[in-house]
């Protein structure tokens, strides 16, 4: 009896140890491929539990997720001006076909990379040979991603992978490129800002000069118009004092004294040194101004 239930239980656990070897399950980020004696049986991309046969069939795992191609350093290119331009980028990719992918590679991720690399670079050195600095940089630069992802998208194919997307980061220049355009930049810059200084100090003194001559056409032509008006004045005022005078001699002179002597003695301290028989005094003396 003993014998049977240890039996049993051996068989039990055989059993168990070969259904546990006969299956397999794939989850959604990854793909299964089935070998058998190193030959490709299937290829199961769907998730789910699977079954292969023990011992002889064996399973292999491969990544399907969307990774990324991140270049370490920045890559050196050469534009159509000859300039070097370091170009910082990545690519995101994944393996879609991956019984070519292990053709291609045996299924090795960094083999799979580094080929991907080498058809983004090359494209990168065609598409900045065509162009400038400028380009590259902001001008064109969404049409050269562009062309790079369809490009590298339809030579990765042929190996099992597709490329998603290839993004510039960063376009520089070499340090010792970017001091002398620095240097340039600055001296043109200077120059440019003494351009504008020589021409507003021009246009400064052309307005200077314009100004003056309109103060000095002002002033004269007001000078002219103050004499005309003051002559006309005086002579209304010489009429009047002619009319005047023509009329009662003796008491214009009578009211000309008055005054004279209005502003002589406006105060009390005022002193005025003159001689009794002064024609000054002649309305002081007589009320009749004959001085007797």
């Amino acid at each position: 009896m003993i014998k049977n239930m240890t039996g049993l239980l051996i068989g039990i656990v055989v059993g168990l140890l070969l259904l546990t070897l006969s299956v397999y399950t794939v989850d959604q980020r990854q793909a299964a491929m089935v070998f058998q004696l190193g030959e490709i049986v299937s290829v199961n991309k769907a998730p789910g539990l699977y079954l292969k046969v023990p011992f002889i069939q064996n399973v292999r795992y491969f990544d399907t997720r969307i990774l990324t191609l991140d270049a370490v350093d920045p890559e050196r290119f050469i534009t159509s001006e000859k300039k070097n331009v370091l170009v910082d980028y990545f690519v995101k990719w994944r393996v879609y076909d991956i019984e070519k992918f292990y053709v291609s590679f045996s299924g090795d991720e960094r083999r799979g990379a580094n080929r991907l690399a080498q058809t983004v670079n090359d494209g990168m050195r065609a598409e900045f040979g065509k162009r400038t600095v400028h380009d590259v940089v902001s001008g064109e630069r969404d049409d050269v991603m562009a062309l790079l992802r369809t490009r590298a998208d339809a030579d990765a194919r042929r190996y099992g992978v597709q490329v998603l997307d290839v993004r510039i980061k960063r376009v520089d220049l070499p340090s010792e490129v970017s001091e002398s355009v620095y240097r340039r930049m600055d001296a043109e810059r200077k120059r440019v800002a003494n351009e504008l200084r020589s021409t507003g100090s021009a246009e400064a003194e052309k307005i200077r000069a314009d100004a003056d001559r309109q103060r000095e056409i002002i002033i004269a032509e007001a000078y002219r118009d103050a004499q005309r008006t003051k002559g006309e004045g005086d002579g209304k005022a010489s009429g009047i004092y002619g009319e005047a005078y023509g009329k009662n001699p003796e008491f214009y002179a009578f009211y000309r004294s008055m005054e004279s002597y209005r502003n002589s003695f406006r105060n009390k301290t005022d002193v005025l040194v003159m001689q009794p028989n002064s024609e000054f005094f002649r309305y002081m003396k007589s009320s009749k101004g004959g001085g007797k």
